[in-house]
């Protein structure tokens, strides 16, 4: 097992390094330019040249992603060309409200997910199958920025139910202790924060994990019944074992592998579902940073942000597999 974590960690060297090129690249060869960004309508020739001496833009690409990896190879992720902060202390305040969407839109995705995956396949080709495949289908069709607008219009502009937007209402002064909104209210002391930071995480964690929820849906029912007309589970039912045994012991167990796999795949996906859910819902997260640093050509942040998101994606795809061994005691690593 630890050989294979090391070789897996090794493999992501390479990987990164090669997105890190493309991203230098890419990010530059975009029409734009920071200095203009920086400097509005008083941008003039002179100020511009000026900018780009600062900002070392007037040397060559090599020299600029030289020094830019010699930044990351000491752990220094830069400044944000705009306001001249460190990306990593901006990331630290902005991360945990973008985490804490993505646990609120896993949470939904899965805890309803996987029970409606499970009452389909129990009822294969019939109806309730038909009904959950169309709402599976209804969820995964719908762009989330559409679906977001239509659930703030309806449960906050219309209904009044839910509020909208941001993460907590501002008129709470609850001290950013974590940057954890939630978290951050329990410490408050205030229940009415708490109420008011769960009821602000409801509508974005909706829209978020309606994707995941529809494929979360489908592949929970592909599996169970795939595993179904397995002979070992007919073998069981066949010896009289009660059906929540059956379930329980013999398919879930066995189904939960490709379960696993998609559930840890779409945690890439929220993360990058989150730049557009953030942007409708006014969460200030790292969704967001991301949509504003590419408005202002800010390419120290971009790039930054996608590596480190990269970064996360790996290290959530190592987990999934590593947690292979402990779902099936059959797979080993070499």
């Amino acid at each position: 097992m630890l050989r294979f974590i090391v070789r897996r960690v090794l493999g992501a060297i390479p990987i990164l390094f090669g997105l890190s090129v493309i991203l230098f690249m890419f990010l530059r060869l975009l029409p734009g330019d920071p200095a203009i960004a920086i400097l509005g309508q008083h941008a003039t020739p002179q100020l511009i040249a000026q900018i780009h001496e600062t900002l070392g833009l007037d040397k060559p690409l090599y020299v600029q992603y030289l020094n830019y990896l010699g930044q990351l190879l000491q752990g220094n992720f830069g400044a944000s060309i705009i306001d001249s902060r460190a990306v990593a202390d901006t990331f630290a305040i902005r991360f945990p409200i973008t985490v804490e969407l993505t646990i609120g839109a896993l949470i939904f995705a899965v805890g309803l997910g996987i029970p409606l995956g499970r009452l389909a396949a129990r009822h294969p080709n019939g109806w309730i199958d038909g009904l959950v495949t169309v709402v599976s289908l209804f969820g995964i069709s719908i762009p989330i920025f559409v679906l977001g607008y239509t659930l703030a219009f309806i449960f906050a502009v219309e209904l009044h139910l839910l509020p909208y937007p941001g993460p907590i209402d501002p008129r709470l002064s609850v001290d950013p202790v974590t940057h954890f909104p939630i978290i951050d209210a329990v410490l408050s002391g205030n229940p009415g924060a708490v109420v008011d930071a769960f009821a602000h995480l409801i509508l974005p964690a909706i829209a978020l994990g309606s994707i995941p929820l529809a494929i979360v849906t489908r592949i929970t029912r592909a599996s169970v019944i795939d595993v179904s007309n397995e002979d070992y589970v007919r073998t069981a039912r066949a010896k009289g074992l009660t059906r929540k045994r059956v379930d329980d012991r013999h398919i879930m167990r066995n189904a939960w592998l490709p379960v696993t796999t998609v559930i840890g795949l779409q945690v890439g996906s929220l993360l990058g579902g989150a730049v557009l859910t953030e942007t409708v819902f006014g969460w200030p997260g790292v969704g967001s940073w991301v949509v504003t640093s590419i408005q202002n050509h800010d390419y120290i942040v971009v790039q930054s942000l996608i590596l480190i998101f990269a970064t996360i994606f790996l290290t959530v795809n190592l987990i999934v597999d590593i947690g292979y061994a402990f779902l099936n005691p059959r797979i080993r690593y070499s």
